[in-house]
């Protein structure tokens, strides 16, 4: 589990209870019905006429992430392309192909597969970046997902705004409507400014975050098999891909 989204969305939503608690509000009176209607439905309405539904659906299951991050591990990408490095230089290149069998991921799966095949090392980085760019393209759709309903959920704060002055000028000459009304424009302005903050762009980040780290391995996996396929030593595919840590640098070990 992601600790620090955690911490940041009790931090998001505690500095704005907390802070209205310490002027002297009631919490009940940042909790509006009507002014949840108008902006999350609002902001779900143009989001869904934004995006394909497959988008959407697939944006909803990618927001997992952000709170539980995807198990794979740099360390063991270059544990298996090491295994794959000294396994082909043992029994040949052919001898990998029972891993392209047992291997779960699909990219690596490929990779394997064209390199058993004999492939022009140029060919093979050309077929696999071309792997790469559509795993890219489709995965990022899910991060504007979030990023576009950050934008509209402000904007869909304000028309809450003026629907509730609307409220208040139709019923001038009853004031005891007037307080509903008011509440409903200033809580609607509010509910935007956080669904787009505290909730959609930060989880539009961290997909995007979550993006670059997945493009990392898939990026690692290309240059260790074109490294197995030009007969490299092991060691020294393993430094070239411990390069690719954040730590950076040959030899570096990643900090569990």
């Amino acid at each position: 589990m992601d600790i620090a989204s955690i911490i940041g969305l009790i931090l998001g939503f505690g500095a704005v209870i907390g802070g209205q608690i310490l002027e002297g509000g009631h919490v009940s009176a940042i909790i509006q019905p009507t002014a949840a209607l108008i902006v999350l439905g609002g902001t779900i309405g143009a989001t869904f006429v934004s995006f394909p539904l497959a988008n959407i659906l697939n944006a909803l299951k990618d927001a997992r992430k952000v709170l539980f991050p995807p198990k794979d591990d740099p360390e063991a990408v270059i544990k298996n392309i090491i295994n794959y490095a000294a396994k082909a230089r043992r029994n040949g290149l052919i001898s990998l192909e029972q891993e392209a069998q047992t291997v779960k991921d699909s990219f690596t799966k490929k990779g394997i597969s064209l390199v058993v095949d004999g492939i022009d090392p140029q060919k093979l980085r050309e077929t696999m970046e071309i792997e790469l760019n559509s795993f890219e393209e489709h995965a990022k759709a899910s991060a504007e997902v979030f990023e576009a309903a950050g934008g509209f959920a402000p904007t869909i704060g304000i028309i809450g705004a003026v629907l509730g002055l609307i409220h208040v000028m139709n019923n001038l000459s009853d004031s005891s409507k007037l307080g509903a009304g008011i509440a409903v424009a200033f809580v609607a302005t509010i509910y935007g400014l956080m669904t787009a903050n505290i909730i959609c762009i930060p989880i539009s980040t961290k997909l995007k975050l979550r993006l670059k780290e997945a493009i990392l391995q898939k990026e690692m996996v290309i240059e260790g098999l074109i490294a197995i396929q030009n007969g490299e030593n092991p060691h020294f595919i393993e430094q070239k891909l411990r390069a690719y840590l954040p730590e950076g640098g040959a030899g570096a070990k990643k900090g569990k």
